[in-house]
């Protein structure tokens, strides 16, 4: 994404640093990136300026983990669905994130890489692009949930190998490690810089502690989509569920919008992992932004028809839940107003720590001088009134910009 070039000062703010909340602060950007950050306003000759009227000023939020919104699906496999979808996010908040795939036929996928390298270069008006997150097809069957069962199957070294030698753009692979090659898998992702993460799964415990030794680190919306406690032969074994909580070294996201997990899930995560091992994401699907009503789960051409309703999406039959319909600036409410976890810690689980889940934290998820200038001013209830990207404002509802 290009850079607003011109020099940009926010003032009269709340802003939100990694160490401490400034009363009454000034953010200067300069060439997209971050150049000065003050506890009192600063004369700039010559800069834009937004007044944030004693909002807070805050670092973009990062979404790991959607798969559209706005009418548009990642898998659509139009540059339009891309753009669509990221400019929906942005208005609420969203300055970077990871656009996120389906299991489907490998040609749509090979679609999906060729889309998004173009997309990527043409999105000056939506959340950045960070890179591509494959969900699947490399799941167990019994924990398919909203996944195409047409496609689930068993990782094979010839058929992942050729996938990746189609993208240079994958960041992140989610699969179940419990299945014949998913360790040599992990092992082969991990070691081309892709974050390996458990989903879709019916691991025990040690097959989870078998999967952090073979590169798997991150768990896919804790809670969906994997087991729990089971019985085999009247033995007990812990699940996924209770390998996050006992294995520190895992780090987990979170389906915040109130109705994949209560507000006493919520809590529970928190008081266990922290916020620095947690991320808020959405798993939106297109039906994000829009009202309820019939929508399809997946690409316009071969997607599931699903229905939205209670605010959130579901098969027909009612029997899961096919995504959410959430918004990055509705999981932060959430974990305020719902699970009572401080403001601060709320932002952090949507920037910081998905930053550095994700490994950019070098460039991105704080206000800190020489990082990127992906900055959104909120009010106290979470209203979006700004959200700037790169530098370039996308949306500023607080005032007209002046030139002084």
């Amino acid at each position: 994404m290009e850079s607003n070039n011109k020099l940009l000062k926010i003032y009269n703010g709340r802003v939100i640093t990694p160490y401490r909340l400034i009363e009454n602060g000034t953010v200067l950007i300069d060439n997209g990136k971050i150049v000065s950050i003050n506890a009192t306003d600063i004369d700039c000759p010559g800069a834009q300026t937004i007044d944030a009227k004693n909002n807070y000023v805050s670092p973009g939020f990062i979404d790991i983990h959607t798969h559209g919104g706005g009418g548009y699906d990642f898998m659509d496999g139009t540059v339009e669905a891309f753009l669509g979808a990221a400019k929906m996010h942005a208005l609420h908040g969203t300055t970077a994130l990871v656009p996120t795939t389906l299991t489907s036929e490998i040609d749509d996928l090979l679609n999906t890489f060729s889309v998004y390298k173009q997309a990527k270069e043409e999105n000056t008006e939506g959340a950045q692009f960070l890179g591509l997150h494959l969900e699947g097809p490399y799941f167990a069957m019994s924990q398919k949930g909203a996944q195409d069962p047409r496609y689930i199957r068993m990782p094979k070294k010839e058929e992942y190998e050729a996938i990746l030698s189609h993208s240079q753009d994958i960041i992140r692979w989610s699969a179940a490690p419990e299945l014949k090659g998913a360790f040599e898998f992990g092992r082969e992702i991990t070691r081309r810089g892709i974050l390996a993460a458990i989903a879709h799964t019916d691991a025990t415990s040690d097959d989870v502690a078998e999967a952090l030794e073979n590169g798997f680190t991150h768990l896919t919306h804790l809670y969906s989509g994997m087991s729990g406690v089971m019985r085999r032969n009247a033995f007990r074994y812990a699940g996924v569920i209770e390998s996050a909580f006992l294995f520190d070294q895992l780090t987990v996201e979170i389906i915040a919008d109130g109705i994949h997990l209560p507000a006493s899930l919520l809590q529970l995560i928190y008081k266990q992992k922290g916020p620095s091992r947690i991320a808020l994401i959405t798993d939106s699907m297109r039906a994000a932004g829009m009202g309820p009503g019939e929508s399809i789960l997946g690409g316009l051409k071969d997607g599931m028809k699903v229905i939205v309703e209670d605010g959130v999406a579901k098969l027909l039959d009612r029997t899961a839940f096919a995504g959410s319909v959430a918004t990055t600036d509705l999981l932060v409410r959430n974990m305020i107003n719902l699970a009572g976890v401080p403001l601060l810690h709320a932002v952090q689980m949507i920037t910081s720590t998905p930053a550095q889940i994700c490994r950019i934290d070098n460039r991105k998820g704080s206000l800190t001088i020489g990082k990127d200038a992906d900055v959104i001013i909120f009010d106290d209830k979470i209203q979006i009134k700004a959200t700037i990207i790169s530098g370039r404002v996308i949306a500023d509802s607080l005032t007209d910009i002046k030139n002084h």
